[in-house]
């Protein structure tokens, strides 16, 4: 499950560092940093919920294990 929400990047993407200074950074370079990191921010929210369903099921199991 979690290999499905990797992100791929293109091996000419350098990695994206929070914080650092982009005032030297062109548009398209900065249009593809948005991109990395809305992919990033996709594949975590999916490995969140993914969790989240995993304790929503576990908790229903010991929920009727105890009733």
């Amino acid at each position: 499950m979690y290999e499905e929400h990797q992100a791929r990047p293109s091996k000419s993407a350098k990695p994206v560092v929070v914080g650092e200074d982009l005032s030297r950074t062109s548009e398209d370079e900065l249009r593809e940093r948005i991109a990395l990191l809305e992919a990033e921010i996709t594949r975590t929210r999916g490995v969140l919920s993914e969790r989240g369903n995993i304790r929503s099921a576990a908790d229903s199991l010991f929920k009727s294990e105890n009733s």
